[in-house]
């Protein structure tokens, strides 16, 4: 479908976060595009922990509502509208979404990792004010550099992982060559769960998923773990001897683990966000056994990698979706979602006519 300027909807439904625990579906006004921009229609969107802690809180970390703001960054749409500069993806191609606009300025970070650049700004994020306005809508302006046309091989509704997909895909890149070696991915949500899909595309040798709770092992087993492990079964981890241990649970318990769990001049790579302050974790292990500690902040150009490991059937991550509603039950799905005992990956439906699980 093509829209032209006289055609485009005035406004459209979107699901805002207005303060902690105020979600709510409004109808927002679609601006006319700039130049570089196309109109999305989106299909599917994935809940984040974010968007979950902007719901629950009113902010995710230091980032703080001060305005309502249009939550989403994991969506798979198609063009209705392609940019009046010309340049873009056309009229009714299906795409998937780059969220991140590197920051302006001469601040110091590697050239080649703008997702380090300090003014990074991403979509549905309140990290600066005014804050930058999300895709849970169902019409969407965005700047063509963030779109990723999708090969005919990859639906839109798997389309709408490639999001956090790629977040793990870096994640695992930065431990550098894995295949052969042993994994350990601790926190087996859906982050970790994508470490082990893409683990396992890499060609690790074993992979071990830890997690507290049934239904997220169960998850990383379907995509690849050859061994799952109890969190509390902190023995059983220390056994492991990981080569490279993946930590994703955004917890210190979950960092001590993966020290534990690493052998010794191995690497543990730091996925998970902690909460910011001093945390009380057994560095001193880290020294002794030199192991390498290296962060892992959202992504770059993995997305292209993941599309095309996608769109090749190396990369298998479908069964991280779980449960999938409409848009009108969304505060049903970020209820779903929030409980880690019983989903992985929630996806809410923009074009009405999702299934209600």
């Amino acid at each position: 479908m093509s829209m032209d300027s006289e055609s485009l909807p005035a406004s459209g439904p979107a699901l805002v976060a207005h303060a902690a625990g105020d979600l709510r579906i409004d109808d927002i006004p679609l601006a006319r595009p700039a130049a570089d921009e196309a109109v999305v229609e989106v299909s599917y969107g994935g809940i984040c922990g974010s968007d979950l802690h902007y719901w629950l809180h009113g902010a995710a970390g230091e980032s703080i509502l001060k305005a309502p703001l249009v939550l989403g960054h994991e969506i798979s749409g198609v063009v209705v509208r392609p940019a009046a500069g010309g340049a873009g993806p056309q009229a009714g191609t299906a795409v998937a979404v780059h969220p991140a606009t590197p920051g302006p300025g001469a601040a110091k970070y590697p050239a080649d990792r703008p997702n380090l650049s300090p003014g990074c700004t991403y979509l549905g994020s309140a990290a600066r004010y005014p804050h930058t306005d999300g895709a849970f809508s169902r019409y969407v302006n965005l700047p063509v550099r963030m779109l990723r046309p999708l090969p005919d091989s990859i639906d839109l509704r798997t389309a709408a992982l490639i999001e956090p997909a790629s977040v793990a895909w870096h994640a695992v890149s930065r431990a550098g060559d894995i295949k052969g070696k042993s994994a350990l991915v601790i926190g087996s949500g859906p982050i970790g769960a994508l470490a082990v899909a893409v683990l396992k595309r890499g060609g690790a040798a074993r992979i071990t998923a830890v997690d507290l709770h049934a239904k997220p092992l169960e998850i990383a087993a379907a995509v690849g773990a050859d061994q799952v492990i109890n969190a509390a079964d902190t023995a059983a981890i220390e056994a492991v001897e990981a080569d490279v241990v993946i930590e994703s649970s955004g917890n210190h318990h979950g960092l001590a683990s993966a020290v534990r769990g690493a052998v010794r001049g191995g690497t543990v790579v730091m996925v998970g966000l902690l909460p910011t302050g001093m945390q009380p974790v057994p560095i001193s292990l880290a020294i002794t056994r030199e192991l390498e500690l290296k962060g892992s902040f959202r992504f770059n150009d993995e997305i292209d990698d993941v599309i095309a490991a996608l769109a090749d059937g190396s990369l298998d991550i479908e069964p991280v979706i779980t449960h999938e509603f409409p848009l009108a039950d969304a505060l049903h799905a970020f209820e779903v979602a929030k409980d880690s005992t019983t989903s992985g990956k929630v996806l809410l439906s923009f074009d009405g006519e999702g299934p209600d699980q």
